[in-house]
């Protein structure tokens, strides 16, 4: 029955036996949570997380590691440790209406946390890079991310005003573990995992957006775009929800029996007043019409009409008019045309080579030889004209542009004021009453600056010499993306809890750099070893945890090293980056930034420690990330209270009047933590210093420890 139907009914009844319709409604109310359109998927047992190098203790959650040299998975069981003596473990796990006991050294145990049971998370310092004075610190936190993004919602919650995630694509190809296993393309339930996996996530996320203006951009490809959209709507039922395409592969992936692969999604999920601001778009959007795709800048809008040279269409073969193709020879250094050779005879397929120069001949993108749209005379004056621009270089040379009479036409009008000319010799002009190219973008992106492989692959190793990380995003594609959301937002807070390489940290890195802003990001990722390391690393006798091992992890082997490197213009052993930035802001990779980071690792607290002030050292980085992770930190407190840049701590009440003093006279303080299970001496010292925000320590941290849900 429809539940518009029964609301009927129940309505009717509520004016014969008002008790009776509510009784019927509360049993209702149940079935009206159930979706009967859109997303059912098996939510699977809450995940297990393997935690190596966490301190194994009384009452901790186990497995048993594999003999050291071997490959296989071992003993999959938990156990849970009943002792700890002399450095072995008594270890007892249920076992069908049993209890099964055991013995281990405990250096062949790793810990285990189950999603089921509730954490206490803290920091554990791992350095920081300071080059950019009182900004904000960018932090990557080495953890799994569901625990983290619990911990973030003590630092963070309703804070944050940009995610950008780019998650496992579930491709079947060991990208992702669920239970410590990885899921493999015959699993029969990886969607499902998968959908379960994600939710969770989801549902945390959602607690650290702000609901009144603020976007989650999530990358995906055609594996599990459908579903993901479906998820989407239903975790944040009240965002707008748009899908845009963009070419991130131009050359195109093969996909077996299907069609290549040359783009991925992104969904924009907008709370609030969020929306894409219209901005100022380089000349490698083409904005204003989709053209082929090969012209430096698209016609339409405040810049002159240039077209590709190259004939499309009807007659554009070089049978049909062989004489207009003829070499066109670039000199790369200079950026624009050197020479202009004469039409090839009949049957002449290269054109002569010249020293330094790049040959470039009107061929398409599948090899057919093609023409020009003009002959070479013609092209000589139009030279002079300033009326022929350079494009890319392409793997049949450069893109050769130029303004057809009517565009130039256009240009020598009212309509237009030249301003000069640019380094191929084109003329620069704009359109009067034009100040900008402001505008909000089509939903098909094709971008040059988006190829993943050439400023995501290529510009991670100009970084990272010799190190290597699957499918890294491009720089200026995250950037972009990013850039919709927080233009307009200088002191925005973005977070990645799946940051891979850091792509989105060294994003907002530039996005500061070029207005000055004071953006910090916040990245999250484990400290997982590839695949096909791992097996390498299990016979030589290596496990998690081991240093060698850890080394190789993304986290200390390419997210930490390289948000250092961007930072300060220095590869890991030591030598100037190599290259250029490109695109809005040019300028060489070796000027580094002026950007501050800071590294932690997620900890395991014990709840009766941190209840007992015992665990200060670990809970200390959040304190200090919720205060805007600016400025100085408080580690350790040698009398009774401490003050830094940001934020206060009182440990002892009876120098409360001394603390409440001394933070009267310091500007910038955001927040003051009073330690005490006094409610009442708390709301004294509270009502003493107004327009700072209190929070008491640590009712109100464990108190965030045990709501954070069910999952």
């Amino acid at each position: 029955m429809e539940m518009s139907r029964l609301s009927d009914l129940l309505r009717a009844a509520s004016q014969l036996d008002p008790q009776l319709a509510k009784d019927l409604e509360d049993e209702i109310r149940p079935l009206q949570k159930r979706l009967p359109f859109g997303l059912n998927f098996e939510r699977h047992a809450p995940e297990a997380v393997e935690l190596p190098g966490h301190k194994v203790r009384k009452t901790s959650k186990v497995r048993v590691l594999p003999p050291r040299g071997t490959t296989g998975r071992g003993d999959q069981r938990i156990w849970t440790v009943t002792d700890v003596s002399d450095g072995t473990a008594q270890l007892a796990t249920p076992n069908g209406d049993g209890l099964e006991t055991a013995e281990a050294r405990l250096d062949d145990l790793v810990l285990v946390a189950e999603f089921r049971d509730r954490i206490y998370p803290g920091l554990q310092p791992d350095g920081t890079v300071e080059r950019g004075g009182d900004k904000p610190f960018h932090t990557v936190i080495n953890g799994e991310n569901f625990h983290v993004l619990e911990l973030l919602t003590f630092t963070h919650e309703h804070s944050v005003d940009a995610i950008y995630i780019d998650p496992p694509y579930n491709s079947g190809a060991r990208d992702w573990k669920y239970n410590n296993d990885y899921v493999e393309g015959d699993d029969l339930y990886r969607h499902s995992k998968w959908l379960a996996f994600m939710e969770r996530r989801l549902k945390l996320a959602k607690r650290l957006l702000k609901p009144e203006n603020s976007v989650l951009i999530v990358t995906i490809d055609e594996k599990e775009y459908l579903r993901l959209g479906l998820l989407l709507g239903q975790v944040f039922d009240n965002a707008r929800i748009q899908m845009i395409s963009s070419v991130i592969n131009p050359k195109g992936v093969s996909r077996g029996d299907s069609f290549r692969r040359s783009d991925e999604y992104v969904y924009f999920v907008m709370l609030g007043d969020a929306a894409p601001q219209r901005l100022e778009l380089g000349s490698e959007w083409p904005v204003g019409s989709y053209g082929n795709g090969d012209s430096s800048s698209a016609s339409g809008g405040a810049e002159p009409g240039w077209t590709s040279m190259m004939r499309r269409g009807s007659n554009s073969a070089r049978a049909d008019r062989p004489t207009l193709f003829y070499p066109i020879y670039v000199d790369p250094d200079a950026g624009r045309v050197a020479h202009i050779g004469p039409p090839l005879p009949t049957g002449v397929h290269e054109a002569p080579e010249i020293d330094g120069l790049v040959t470039t001949l009107p061929l398409r993108r599948n090899g057919s030889e093609g023409r020009w749209q003009i002959g070479p005379d013609e092209l000589r004056v139009r030279m002079e004209q300033g009326r022929v621009r350079i494009g890319r270089r392409t793997a049949y040379g450069y893109v050769i542009n130029y303004l057809p009479e009517g565009a130039y036409s256009e240009v020598l009008s009212d309509r237009f004021e030249i301003v000069g000319r640019a380094a191929d010799g084109s003329l620069v002009a704009a359109r009067v009453g034009d100040e900008s190219r402001a505008q909000v973008p089509f939903t098909q992106w094709r971008t040059p600056s988006h190829n993943a492989s050439e400023y995501g692959s290529t510009l991670l190793a100009e970084l990272l010499s010799g190190r290597q990380f699957p499918f890294p995003k491009s720089l200026y594609a995250v950037e972009d993306t990013l850039r919709f959301f927080v233009a307009d937002k200088p002191q925005a807070v973005v977070l990645d809890f799946f940051s891979g390489s850091g792509t989105t940290a060294h994003a907002v890195m530039r996005l500061n750099k070029q207005d000055g802003g004071r953006r910090q990001c916040i990245s999250v990722t484990n400290n997982e070893v590839s695949a096909d390391e791992q097996a390498d690393l299990r016979r030589k006798g290596l496990r998690p945890g081991d240093p060698e091992w850890e080394k190789l992890g993304i986290c200390d082997y390419i997210t930490k090293p390289r948000i250092r490197a961007a930072i300060t213009g220095v590869t890991p052993s030591g030598e100037p980056i190599k290259g250029d930035y490109k695109f809005v802001d040019e300028f060489p990779m070796s000027d580094g930034f002026e950007e501050n980071a800071a590294f932690f690792t997620l900890t395991y607290e014990s709840k009766w420690l941190v209840g007992v002030d015992r665990a200060f050292a670990a809970i200390a980085p959040m304190l200090w990330l919720r205060a805007g992770a600016v400025g100085s930190r408080i580690d350790s407190i040698a009398g009774g209270w401490a003050i830094a840049d940001s934020y206060g701590i009182l440990r002892d009440l009876d120098q409360a009047a001394e603390f409440v003093e001394a933070l009267r006279d310091r500007d910038g303080i955001r927040i003051a933590y009073v330690v005490t299970d006094d409610e009442g001496r708390y709301q004294q010292v509270a009502d003493e210093i107004p327009g700072v925000e209190t929070v008491r320590l640590y009712e109100d941290y464990l108190r965030n420890c045990e709501m954070t849900g069910d999952f």
